[in-house]
């Protein structure tokens, strides 16, 4: 990770959030630099909508077994838009490496890898549509305590407790939710 850059962090929703679409969101942010940031809600559900139902839609043929994993809402810009999430023992030449172990990848190649039975990505999810800060921005958002990082892990990341995971990540960090004040100061 680029010294100042939060690329390969998790960014954990601060109680009080002005965006209620971030309301407990738990973002992987994909890609940070001086210019922009992206990341990936990893806990946002979208209601009713399962990965084999999706790739049913797109007419890719599925060897999936239940239980079917959820399609997830990974943010408010461009929701019409796919993006795998996966461990790197997959890659296309379109694969954007995320951190130690993870990869995102935006082609309907990625969806077919998901779609098999065996082989590789190990781990995956598909997210629609993602959130994204211009310059500055994410950078802003941190020194105003809108958002707490730590570092990923697969469990945070892939597992399926999509209600527990925010508080999942507070208690990684050793915060307690209960104990969050909804209010931002400045000592």
């Amino acid at each position: 990770m680029d010294e100042g850059f939060f690329a390969g962090q998790l960014l954990i929703a601060m109680p009080g959030i002005s965006d209620p679409r971030f309301e407990r969101a738990l973002i992987l942010v994909c890609a940070h630099d001086d210019r922009h940031a992206m990341g990936l809600a990893v806990n946002r559900p979208v209601e009713g909508l399962t990965v084999p139902d999706l790739l049913a839609r797109l007419d890719i043929a599925s060897e999936i077994k239940a239980p079917p994993d959820l399609v997830l809402m990974g943010g408010p810009v461009e929701r019409e838009r796919g993006f795998v999430l996966h461990t790197d023992d997959y890659a296309s030449e379109h694969s954007l490496e995320v951190a130690e172990g993870l990869a995102l990848t935006p082609t309907r190649d990625a969806l077919e890898a998901m779609a098999q039975a065996s082989g590789p990505p190990r781990r995956s999810l598909l997210a629609l549509g993602y959130a994204g800060w211009g310059a500055g921005q994410l950078e802003n958002e941190l020194k105003e305590n809108v958002w707490l990082s730590c570092d990923p892990d697969e469990s945070l990341i892939f597992g399926g407790d999509h209600d527990q995971k925010w508080a999942r990540a507070l208690a990684k960090l050793g915060v307690d939710p209960e104990r969050l004040s909804f209010v931002a100061g400045r000592a």
